[in-house]
């Protein structure tokens, strides 16, 4: 069995983080994310966790809050496929939504439609559908 330890993020972590969410499809150019984005998002209060496997040293999953002094975003909650459904995205997002209960801050996340398993696990955590919302983006000025 894997000892798993979850820590925050650290600059050098950058190129594991992105081999992750290649993995897992969370990489996309669109999404304009980067080591300085994460920095920058840290500077304003923002939280950036991995989650470690200290048997192999390796990232093995992460999750993002982006904090707009309002309210708490959750991004790139990723779990490598050989450690999917076995808890680790729930440890992840406990470990968010800890932080928001510190902070006393409301959590937003985005999730793909066809994503049954985080949907499930965001339910079960008390997320719910915010009725009467589509979301836009605009990505070019």
């Amino acid at each position: 069995m894997s000892k798993i330890k979850i820590r925050e993020y650290e600059t050098h972590d950058f190129a594991a983080v992105l081999g992750l969410w290649e993995l897992t499809g969370l990489a996309d150019e669109k999404r304009a994310d980067s080591a300085l984005t994460i920095e920058k998002s840290l500077q304003f209060g923002g939280k950036f966790w991995i989650l470690e496997d200290l048997t192999s040293d390796e990232c093995i999953g992460t999750i993002w809050l982006t904090n707009d002094s309002r309210r708490l975003y959750l991004h790139h909650l990723g779990v490598h496929p050989n450690y999917q459904q076995k808890g680790y995205g729930r440890l992840l997002s406990e470990k968010a939504l800890q932080f928001a209960k510190k902070t006393n801050m409301q959590i937003k996340l985005e999730v793909h439609e066809e994503n049954k398993y985080a949907i499930k696990l965001y339910q079960k955590l008390g997320f719910k559908y915010l009725d009467k919302y589509d979301v836009m983006i605009k990505r070019k000025h």
